[in-house]
């Protein structure tokens, strides 16, 4: 029976048509706001992120040194450190960030990050000079072990590459934006292995191809 029939029926007494009525809109309104909330994965997956700014806004208790490494009397480097009490008690102050306009146009191009013992821990790169972060190197004990690009500029990596003892070990990539690896490349002795392809993009490999000496 359609709503009009229903609330038009001479058996449904007007008290009870409020109390359906009611009902009705609740649960209309349940199944909007579902709809509303659930959105399919690759819906998701697309979703823009905003990218990350290559110079993040500094922290009230950041110290900051500023330094002209080319004489040109214009600040490229600025290193910032917050104060805190080591082991003994003692004041000291620890490195926490450093950005580097490496190209002198009066913008920052690199910017580091250093854990609790001032150790590299991320090193985050805007590779068009467009103020966002395109490039993160990521480093375990000071050494690198992993890097993720973004592509397409949507503030979400498609591409990466993964280092076992300082060597390229294997890339991979989300070609078609949807969230998942797509693409994948495994590396021997500095050279292609294989390659692995996902063709119906359910996250898995479907077509492996042997590689070829890397140029």
């Amino acid at each position: 029976m359609s709503l009009e029939a229903l609330f038009s029926s001479p058996v449904v007494k007007p008290s009870k048509q409020g109390w359906l009525l009611g009902l009705v809109l609740v649960g209309l309104c349940g199944c909007a706001s579902d709809k509303s909330v659930k959105k399919p994965e690759a819906e998701q997956a697309r979703e823009h992120v905003a990218p990350e700014p290559i110079r993040p806004p500094r922290a009230a208790h950041e110290k900051v040194t500023e330094k002209d490494t080319d004489g040109d009397k214009k600040w490229d480097v600025w290193v910032y450190a917050v104060e805190e009490r080591g082991a003994d008690g003692e004041a000291r102050e620890r490195k926490v960030r450093k950005e580097m306009d490496i190209n002198w146009d009066g913008r920052v191009d690199i910017t580091t990050y250093y854990d609790a013992r001032e150790e590299r821990e991320r090193e985050a790169m805007d590779l068009d000079f467009d103020g966002k972060v395109d490039s993160v190197f990521f480093y375990e004990k000071g050494v690198n072990v992993r890097r993720e690009r973004d592509l397409n500029g949507d503030g979400k990596p498609d591409e990466w590459v993964f280092y076992e003892k300082g060597r390229l070990a294997r890339k991979e990539r989300d070609s078609n934006g949807d969230g998942r690896v797509d693409y994948w490349q495994y590396w021997e002795n500095n050279q292609i292995d294989r390659i692995g392809e996902d063709l119906d993009g359910d996250g898995t490999v479907d077509k492996w191809s042997r590689g070829t000496p890397a140029e």
